[in-house]
């Protein structure tokens, strides 16, 4: 409930015009370095911290076996107002931004990557859908819920069509006025938790991609199953699971945004949750690199500290660097995205780093950390498991190099240059 009221703080700050004093620090600066946080967003960001190393940590090694994400942490994500971020105060939320919705995923990253991606995906995906397309009438429906006890989940994902989502072969067939649907979903997050979905199907496959349409579908809905969970690597606590779709009938109003504009939505949500995904990947390289150098400084090694070994400094101070580095090239993605700005290519770099410097850092702390980095009485081998999926999901590395690489040559025709 902390939360909860320090993000309302932050909204009240923002609506009063408060002067660049209101900062913590450098308030005579023309522009402030992107890593420096209003009082209210350091607050926001240390309570989280907090809930997520009093009540998370204790159950992570439990989640991680049972692959199971407890309902009592659940309900204190809700309670928290950790899964209502930029859900307006008038339908419950606490109203914050989505830089603050970033510095979230982060800190929760830190302790557990599996409970970031059902924070990611609910906030910067499901609840800023509702908020930016949703009909009054479906905000009114489904935003108080969202803020308070209902998870949501995004559907786009099918065996042929990952890293080339317009390849959907879901469909979702008009009949007078309801839509049929039907088709399969793959390696869908939060679908074991979710009360309603998200789902991208084909409403005129004859005119391709531009028939893609966002549907609302409630998990009560007739011819909608959840498939058996996936066993995966790592992200034990976030449910990963197919969703099948035989005839499942929905009415005309349950759909999100304009009839065969979900490409383009999908396009938005891509863009804006690489730069989630990284603030997951670089809170995993913090959390991890964190439990690791004390037990560096503690272990003795021919009568002294390992530590004290230079190649080993070096070593770390290079890793150290390059998570700094990766960090602020998050919050300008982030920044730039609240700026109204374009950050398409910031957002892919930034994907694209992150999840090469978290892979690079889980896997140099298991190395120094000795034959005890790969025991399971010790948190570092789980970072190293969870993170490897950040080169996977939301566009993978080489999808991300596609992308920077197009929109640099788009900048060097502006230029007259290129090909």
């Amino acid at each position: 409930m902390f939360v909860r009221r320090i993000c309302r703080q932050a909204v009240a700050m923002v609506a009063r015009n408060q002067p660049l004093s209101s900062w913590r620090s450098c308030s005579s600066a023309t522009h402030l370095p992107v890593d420096l946080f209003s009082e209210d967003e350091i607050m926001m960001r240390d309570s989280v911290a907090k809930f997520a190393k009093e009540v998370m940590e204790p159950l992570v090694p439990q989640m991680d076996e049972e692959c199971q994400l407890p309902k009592s942490l659940l309900d204190g994500l809700f309670a928290n107002g950790i899964m209502g971020i930029e859900i307006p105060v008038e339908y419950g939320g606490v109203g914050a931004s989505f830089f603050t919705s970033i510095l979230t995923i982060e800190e929760i990253a830190k302790v557990d990557m599996g409970v970031s991606v059902l924070v990611d995906v609910h906030n910067t995906l499901i609840n800023n859908l509702f908020r930016s397309l949703g009909t009054p009438e479906q905000q009114e429906k489904y935003l108080p819920r969202l803020a308070s006890n209902m998870v949501g989940s995004f559907c786009l994902s099918e065996e042929g069509s990952g890293s080339d989502a317009f390849a959907l072969a879901t469909t979702a067939k008009a009949d007078g006025d309801d839509f049929v649907i039907n088709g399969s979903k793959m390696w869908i997050s939060n679908a074991e938790q979710a009360g309603v979905f998200l789902v991208m199907a084909n409403a005129n496959p004859e005119q391709g991609y531009k028939g893609i349409t966002t549907f609302i579908v409630d998990r009560d809905t007739p011819g909608m199953t959840i498939g058996k969970k996936e066993k995966k690597l790592g992200i034990n606590a976030s449910s990963t699971c197919p969703v099948h779709f035989d005839d499942v009938r929905v009415h005309k109003s349950a759909i999100l945004g304009e009839y065969g504009h979900g490409y383009k939505y999908a396009i938005s949500m891509l863009n804006e949750g690489r730069i989630g995904i990284a603030a997951q990947l670089i809170g995993v390289a913090q959390g991890c690199f964190d439990r690791t150098i004390p037990y560096v400084m503690q272990r003795k090694q021919f009568g002294r500290s390992v530590w004290n070994f230079q190649g080993m400094q070096h070593q770390m101070a290079t890793v150290a660097t390059e998570i700094e580095a990766a960090r602020t090239m998050v919050y300008n993605s982030a920044r730039r995205q609240m700026a109204g700005v374009p950050f398409t290519k910031q957002a892919a770099m930034v994907k694209f780093l992150a999840s090469e410097v978290a892979c690079k850092t889980t896997s140099k702390c298991v190395e120094w950390m000795g034959g005890v980095g790969i025991s399971k009485d010790y948190p570092i081998e789980k970072y190293y498991r969870d993170c490897k999926v950040g080169t996977i999901y939301e566009g993978t590395s080489n999808i991300q190099l596609n992308t920077i690489a197009k929109l640099i040559e788009a900048e060097q025709r502006e230029m007259g240059h290129g090909i």
